[in-house]
């Protein structure tokens, strides 16, 4: 595996659950949508990082090319890294990512947030898995 490439997952994972952590403080204050929309901002880029990371593995490990986001899911799940639940809430977390890179509306960012907590999760099974 490529280090360089976990280091960035490492750190913008961390970014994340920090984002994650301090929009949940902030849920009632003024200061909420700032917080949530940096939390999403820093969703698309962790999961563009995650999923090259789980085309580097695959590459290294199995020798198996995937080329985009899903098909890296898919592969990492029939070699075994990750359990049918976690390839169905990767392929929606990808699903998230793509809507909220190519729209803005409130009331997708408020679905995307909700749905950051499961999404922390699967990506720090992974993480654990690979380290």
């Amino acid at each position: 595996m490529d280090l360089k490439k976990f280091k960035d997952f490492e750190s913008s994972l961390q970014r994340l659950e920090e984002s994650y952590k301090k929009t949940v403080e902030n849920i009632d204050s003024d200061l909420y949508k700032f917080f949530r929309d940096s939390a999403i901002q820093r969703f698309e880029f962790t999961v563009e990082i995650f999923w090259k990371l789980l085309k580097n593995v695959l590459k290294k490990n199995e020798g198996i090319e995937c080329n985009s986001p899903k098909s890296c899911i898919r592969e990492f799940f029939a070699s075994g890294y990750i359990n049918e639940d976690n390839a169905k809430l990767f392929m929606e977390m990808i699903d998230d990512r793509n809507m909220t890179s190519h729209t803005y509306h409130e009331e997708v960012a408020e679905i995307i947030f909700s749905k950051l907590k499961n999404y922390l999760y699967g990506m720090n099974l992974v993480y654990e898995k690979i380290q």
